[in-house]
């Protein structure tokens, strides 16, 4: 048994967000069905790097769990299919442009009337309103937009984009927050509910402490590498071995750091007690540090910083941080048995739920591979009407 056993989700999402929402959807129990265009599917089939037996890892990553049909949407026929499929559904999930599921007869409107207990989340770029809401954009257009780029990287270099695609994983999460509450709200009201949820609001959202600084002081936040605009220390340091290490405490860690590094004149000096001294003077405390750190091999120091009770963690790789002993004995990397590639690897949904199932993910599906079976179960359809619209391009 999983949270979501019996709620049956309709995705007509592409790419990145909105299949990252729906499997995880998928993977707390819901039934989703993913809704794509016959004989290309979602765009991300075709994404690199591809598998030995053609498959996209890059879709394997956001959509385990599902079943798979085709649909035209464009022709009444299709669109009279999907309006049945939403009959059924409990979530409806969706990332076209605004306007285009009206368009289709998709819309909100349309389908609560004969379906009213439907949680419908539109999750796009811009939203429904605002100036920019029929402008398109992928993940770094929002982190541009939004002034996420411009605090990324280190002093007196350009903007950076964040290592992951940030502004669709974020948006992904706050998709599933949104079809979540929209059951929640559905349980009280008995009705489900339209969210407009943007990905260029979501990256806003993510400025909280920024915006603080600029509503406190009145001053642009600006990119400061690995280090804490408001926390001395709280940086990365390269060690002897050529690699780093981050540290990250408050003031009852300064003097436990010192006594490590053997900073003894800097644990002496009163004013360096507080944070607001260290940050007042950050250079200094920087240069001390970056001179001790190189002394040190990483994994020792991390140990020794460890038993002084200092906040500390390497800087992994990503192959590091997947075989880290921690990452490991937590279970985040599954496998899943593919018609096509066999066992593969897939990381789990990060929540564990006492009292519910956490089994092994199930693989992501091949195109269309579920038409004739929802079509059969959902709408009653038989074999040959079936072969009929496989036959005129409509699935």
């Amino acid at each position: 048994m999983r949270p979501l056993d019996g709620i049956r989700v309709l995705d007509f999402s592409r790419v990145l967000a909105g299949p990252m929402a729906t499997q995880i959807l998928a993977d707390l129990g819901a039934e989703v069905i993913k809704v794509e265009r016959p004989g290309g599917g979602d765009e991300s089939r075709l994404f690199e790097p591809k598998l030995p037996g053609g498959e996209s890892a890059y879709f394997f990553a956001f959509n385990r769990g599902k079943r798979s049909i085709t649909l035209d949407l464009s022709t009444p026929r299709g669109q009279e299919i999907a309006r049945g499929l939403a009959r059924q559904a409990d979530v409806l999930v969706e990332n076209f442009l605004p306007g285009a599921m009206e368009r289709r007869g998709l819309g909100y409107e349309a389908l609560a009337k004969e379906n009213p207990r439907l949680v419908y989340v539109s999750g796009t770029g811009f939203g429904q309103s605002g100036p920019y809401s029929d402008r398109k954009g992928y993940d770094t257009i929002f982190q541009a937009l939004s002034g996420v780029m411009a605090l990324t990287g280190h002093p007196g270099t350009p903007p950076a984009k964040a290592g992951v695609p940030i502004a669709d994983l974020t948006s992904g999460l706050w998709i599933v927050i949104a079809a979540l509450a929209g059951l929640a709200g559905r349980d009280a009201s008995g009705r489900g509910g339209h969210a407009d949820l943007a990905m260029m609001d979501v990256q806003v959202s993510l400025l909280a402490v920024a915006a603080a600084r600029l509503f406190a002081l009145d001053e642009d936040p600006v990119r400061t590498g690995t280090g804490h605009p408001g926390r001395v220390p709280s940086a990365a340091f390269e060690c002897a071995d050529g690699r780093w290490l981050h540290i990250s405490g408050s003031d009852h860690h300064w003097r436990p750091l010192c006594k490590v590094l053997g900073l003894d004149e800097l644990a002496a000096d009163p004013d360096l007690a507080t944070n607001a001294g260290r940050v007042a003077r950050r250079a200094h405390v920087t240069a001390a540090l970056t001179e001790a750190f190189a002394g040190w091999q990483r994994d020792e120091l991390a140990a020794a910083l460890r038993a002084a009770g200092v906040p500390a963690g390497e800087v992994n790789s990503v192959r590091e941080a997947l075989a880290d002993p921690h990452t490991v004995e937590r279970g985040m990397v599954r496998h899943f048995e593919h018609p096509v590639e066999g066992r593969f690897p897939a990381l789990r949904t990060p929540l564990r739920i006492d009292g519910y199932d956490d089994p092994e993910p199930a693989a992501p599906p091949l195109l269309g591979s579920d038409t004739a079976a929802v079509l059969g179960e959902l709408l009653g359809l038989g074999e040959a009407e079936i072969s009929r619209l496989r036959d005129e391009g409509t699935i």
